[in-house]
C-alpha cells in the first residue's frame, strides 16, 4: 500500500478546464464558422467564441504544467519538496503535540509525524468542495501507508480553531490563508494562539503584500510581542522553487514564516 497524497492541482479541475474549451470550441465552429448566424451576430460570436476558446487554451496549460509540477509521481515533485523542507523546521519534544492547518490529504502533518516519532500530530482541514478529492479517509489511509501511527485528522476552521491558547508545541500549514478572504494576519495570529510558549512554528505561504499587506511589520510585530525568533524567508530563491517557476505558477511571494513563540 502506498500513500497517496493527490495534486494540489487535483485532475478534476484540469478537466473540467479541458471540457470548457471543447464547449467554447463547438460553439465557435457552429456560430463562427457556419451559416447557422450571419450578419453582425455571426461576427460577434465569432469573436466571443474564438477569445473563449484561446484563453481557455491557455488556461489548460497552465493547469496541466501546475499538476505535472506539484506530483508526486512526476519529476519535478515539487509539493513532495516543499512539504519535506517545511518539516525539516519542526522539532517537538517527547511526548509534544502538533498541529497543522489545513492539512489536505496528510502529507505535512505525516511528515512531521515521522520525523518527530516520540511526539503526536494531528492535522485539521474543512475539506471543501473545490477539492473533493482531499478528505479525512485519505488522510488516514495515507497515515496508515506510511506508517505513521503518531497523527490524526478531524475538521477544522483555520478561522477559528477549536483549541484552548498554548497547547501545542508546533503549528505547521502549507499554501492555506492565502485562499481564504478576510484578514491573513489575523488568521496567523489565530493558529499562533494556539502555540505553548517555547513552541515552534513553520508557516508557508504566498505572503504578498496584495494579500497579506506588510509582513515585515508582522514580523516585528510578533517579536515586539515576546516571540525569541521570527525569519520570513523567502522560497522562491532556489530553496523550493526558482523565481522564474514562481512566476508561471504565480506563487511569487511564497515564504516560509518561521521562529519560536
Amino acid at each position: 500500500m502506498k500513500p497517496d497524497y493527490k495534486n494540489w492541482m487535483p485532475k478534476g479541475m484540469v478537466l473540467t478546464s479541458v471540457g470548457a474549451i471543447a464547449v467554447f470550441l463547438l460553439l465557435f465552429i457552429l456560430f463562427g464558422l457556419t451559416g447557422l448566424v450571419s450578419g453582425v451576430l455571426k461576427t460577434v460570436l465569432f469573436v466571443v467564441f474564438l477569445i473563449g476558446t484561446v484563453v481557455g487554451l491557455g488556461v489548460s496549460v497552465w493547469m496541466i504544467l501546475m499538476h505535472r509540477a506539484f506530483s508526486y509521481k512526476g519529476k519535478r515533485q515539487m509539493s513532495r519538496q516543499i512539504i519535506e523542507g517545511i518539516a525539516e523546521y519542526v522539532k517537538l519534544p517527547e511526548g509534544g503535540f502538533g498541529l497543522d492547518v489545513g492539512c489536505g490529504s496528510g502529507a505535512l502533518a505525516i511528515a512531521c509525524a515521522k520525523r518527530n516519532p516520540d511526539a503526536s500530530f494531528i492535522g485539521i482541514d474543512r475539506w471543501g468542495k473545490e477539492y473533493a478529492s482531499f478528505n479525512k479517509p485519505l488522510c488516514e489511509n495515507n497515515a496508515k501507508a506510511e506508517g505513521a501511527g503518531n497523527v490524526s485528522f478531524q475538521r477544522g476552521d483555520a478561522t477559528k480553531l477549536d483549541f484552548p491558547d498554548e497547547c501545542f508545541d508546533a503549528v505547521t500549514s502549507n499554501y492555506v490563508y492565502h485562499n481564504i478572504p478576510g484578514d491573513r494576519q489575523a488568521y496567523l495570529l489565530e493558529t499562533l494562539r494556539v502555540l505553548k510558549k517555547g513552541g515552534v512554528f513553520a508557516l508557508h505561504d504566498i505572503f504578498s503584500k496584495s494579500r497579506y499587506g506588510d509582513m515585515r511589520a508582522f514580523v516585528k510585530k510578533l517579536t515586539d510581542m515576546g516571540y525569541e525568533r521570527v525569519e520570513l524567508i523567502d522560497t522562491t530563491a532556489g530553496k523550493f522553487m526558482s523565481k522564474r517557476e514562481a512566476a508561471w505558477m504565480e506563487l511569487s511571494g511564497s515564504a516560509l514564516l518561521v521562529g519560536r513563540k
